[in-house]
């Protein structure tokens, strides 16, 4: 008997030996297979906008908000107004540069450098935003974009749209194109060239001048973006008439700028990440200003007593006529804008005619004149 609690004794203490190690060697697979506790990142974005501006510095706000939040803190993104730390309109190069990861703003603000980037904010006369997401996400326009931008070392992604905007803000009547000649305009983009060519002066200014220079008489007239954003700026205390539509800005795409190389050091999952919030931002914005706009329409008008004037038929007829002239023209400009034009241009005559017999029939519809 003794001998047989002796073997016992002896057999439990191999087995608990036995298993202990069995549980040290669990430990150290499991450890060997657990990923790396990985490094916060923290990234910064400039923008265009002033800091917080309703629609588009809040636009750029959600943006980062949502990869924050998305990859559980693991990305910050934090976000610096127009000025904070680069001038709104060095944002492309910040980004390039590597100053900044990332950036926000619209491709006309640097058509100096990208030509080819002013096809993906705006074209007089051109797609809508519904139409824009279509061409970009379905239609080939993203991976032109992406090539455009490539020789800067900036990935492009859309990250918002106004919808079609205002016409712009006057202290004169429009009632034929003899009215644009002389004037000074804030006006970005193919849209400033047209009114170059009828007449005016475009003037290339960041949001947060426009008050002031429209106040001052730097400038005569403006246009922004829509009432939302127009009310919030003040305009109407600087100017009397109020015209419809933005031809020059059917479908404004506001785009995330990011920096390649600080993209490609990413895991794949915060790069997914990334590129989903942009998509997010995209639609979020869009809905934002649909939701908004008729309210301040409201306010401007019953209010403020603005006076909201449709451009006159003749004057839009003239403008297109010179726009297609101007849009041509810089498709031959280089190379990859004559690529970029010729894919714009197949998808807007597409849209053209399905919308049509669809979304243009279904307003006529709902809308008998």
């Amino acid at each position: 008997m003794l001998k047989r609690r002796s073997f016992l004794a002896t057999a439990a203490v191999a087995l608990s030996v036995f298993m202990a190690g069995c549980g040290e060697q669990k430990q150290e697979a499991a450890a060997e297979a657990a990923p790396a506790a990985q490094e916060k990142v923290t990234w910064k974005m400039v923008t265009t906008w002033p800091k917080n501006f309703p629609g588009l510095g809040t636009g750029a706000n959600n943006l980062a908000e949502l990869i924050t939040e998305m990859s559980d803190g693991r990305l910050e993104v934090k976000v610096y107004g127009a000025g904070e730390l680069v001038g709104a309109l060095d944002v492309f190069d910040a980004v390039s540069r590597g100053t900044a990861e990332m950036g926000h703003g619209a491709g006309y603000y640097w058509k100096g450098k990208a030509p080819a980037g002013q096809f993906f904010a705006a074209v007089p006369f051109g797609l809508t935003a519904q139409e824009m997401n279509g061409w970009i996400y379905n239609g080939g326009g993203l991976e032109l974009w992406a090539e455009a931008y490539e020789p800067f070392g900036i990935i492009p992604m859309p990250a918002g749209n106004t919808g079609v905007q205002m016409g712009g803000w006057f202290n004169k009547e429009i009632n034929q194109i003899s009215d644009l000649e002389g004037l000074k305009m804030r006006i970005p983009g193919l849209g400033g060239e047209v009114l170059k060519r009828v007449g005016g002066t475009p003037v290339l200014l960041p949001g947060g001048e426009i008050f002031p220079s429209l106040q001052s008489g730097a400038i005569d007239a403006t246009e922004w973006v829509g009432p939302y954003n127009d009310l919030a700026f003040g305009l109407h205390k600087a100017a009397k008439y109020y015209y419809y539509p933005g031809w020059h800005e059917p479908g404004t795409t506001l785009e995330a700028l990011i920096n390649k190389q600080a993209f490609e050091k990413l895991p794949k999952d915060l790069q997914s990440i990334v590129l989903a919030a942009t998509r997010v931002a995209n639609a979020d914005m869009l809905a934002e200003f649909t939701a908004r706009n008729n309210a301040a329409l409201e306010s401007l008008v019953n209010e403020h007593k603005v006076e909201l004037r449709p451009y006159p038929q003749e004057v839009l007829t003239q403008l297109q006529a010179v726009a297609d002239e101007v849009v041509a023209e810089q498709a031959e400009v280089d190379e990859i804008s004559k690529k970029v034009y010729d894919s714009y241009k197949s998808f807007r005559d597409q849209a053209i005619d399905w919308h049509a017999i669809s979304e243009q029939a279904m307003l006529n519809a709902r809308n008998p004149q």
